[in-house]
């Protein structure tokens, strides 16, 4: 992160004395933040109930250098025209030492899983809060990449080339705060210029919130220029007894995004986690789902289902299945069992038996199936 850097998008045109305060509270705050971030989407990958002592053990070192840093940025007194900037760093960090909070009663509570849930949903939403930042400063923007592609100058240019106005671009929620049901979120890379590019429908979990789900996609989807819908369901989960209710709404959707930009027909993902994962498999087989690729995650499965499917439908169909071995809900069986049940009806499948991947969703694995699904 270089001085250059922080004057160049922040600063430029105030007070040397001025700008030296505020360019050390920036550095104090930032790249901690930002190394914090990092620690808890360690904590989220690696959440296994047994292992959660460990976990938050693994990441409590980084939590003291974040507090001294939001200590030092809130000493100063920033200017007016900063004050978008300020807010959103200063949520960022707050909602992340929350997070921490969260992680460490939970490793000291008998039944620590549903503390270390609500700490991994803290982290996303400071994660949420610390995304505008990326049109400020760069160190920032590369951090939402991939990291193969953080030194990718044609890239962040094509990245910072857009306006944070401009419609139609970016992040977009609609209908979808934290306490509402049944909207959607929507990311679109900055990087759009009316190209045919593809369509990732996201589903949650169960109790999950499409608001949350979307940044588990949305870092691959910023390198590999993908647009990004991720919806909430109606209810408290996905409408697996009656799949028309939210086949209909995905449907509804993807016609959406024909609508607003341009889709590539032939790469219409749709794919999900745990519940999310398993309605993909109950909508996505069906003979009139308008996906291409389905990839589900810890989902369910039984063979049966398997019956009802039109063969065509699933013939030839890409399908990336993952897993993980430490799976508490839906034993790695289900999954192997899927697998073997979809070749031999005729499915194309990738399968990924994640060894370290207890019940959550591995962040690492989406820029891996965009690059599956943009072969």
């Amino acid at each position: 992160m270089r001085e250059r850097s922080w004057r160049r998008y922040l600063y430029e045109g105030k007070p040397v004395s001025e700008t030296d305060e505020m360019l050390d509270a920036t550095t104090a705050l930032v790249p901690p933040l930002l190394t914090a971030l990092d620690a808890l989407a360690y904590a989220g990958r690696h959440m296994h109930p047994p292992n959660i002592p460990a976990v938050v053990g693994a990441i409590e070192s980084y939590e003291q250098p974040l507090q001294a840093g939001l200590e030092v940025f809130s000493a100063v007194a920033w200017p007016d025209d900063l004050q978008e900037f300020v807010e959103h760093a200063r949520s960022s960090a707050i909602l992340a030492l929350k997070a921490y909070a969260g992680f460490t009663a939970a490793a000291a509570d008998p039944d620590p899983a549903m503390l270390a849930y609500r700490a991994m949903g803290l982290a996303t939403k400071a994660v949420e809060a610390a995304y505008p930042l990326t049109y400020m400063l760069p160190p920032v923007s590369r951090y939402f990449l991939e990291p193969s592609h953080r030194d990718d100058k044609t890239l962040l240019a094509a990245l910072s080339q857009n306006n944070p106005e401009q419609p139609n671009v970016g992040v977009m929620h609609a209908d979808n705060a934290s306490q509402q049901r049944g909207g959607f979120s929507v990311y679109v890379p900055e990087s759009y210029a009316g190209e045919k590019i593809p369509l990732v429908m996201a589903l949650h979990g169960g109790s999950g919130h499409g608001r949350q789900f979307l940044w588990s996609w949305l870092r691959a989807a910023r390198t590999h220029n993908c647009i990004v819908i991720s919806p909430t369901s109606q209810d408290r989960t996905w409408s697996l007894m009656d799949p028309e209710q939210d086949s209909d709404r995905l449907a509804q959707l993807v016609s959406y995004a024909r609508e607003n930009w341009q889709i590539d027909e032939e790469k219409i993902l749709l794919a999900g986690m745990s519940d999310g994962g398993t309605f993909s498999y109950v909508s996505g087989l069906t003979a009139d789902s308008p996906f291409t690729h389905l990839a589900p995650c810890s989902a369910s499965f039984h063979p049966m289902l398997l019956e009802v499917v039109d063969d065509q439908r699933i013939k030839d169909l890409p399908v990336y299945l993952t897993h993980g071995a430490l799976d508490w809900m839906f034993p790695v069986d289900v999954a192997r069992t899927a697998q073997n049940a979809l070749t031999i009806a005729g499915a194309e499948v990738v399968y990924r038996e994640i060894e370290d991947l207890s019940h959550t969703y591995p962040v690492e694995e989406s820029a891996a199936i965009l690059q599956w699904l943009k072969a």
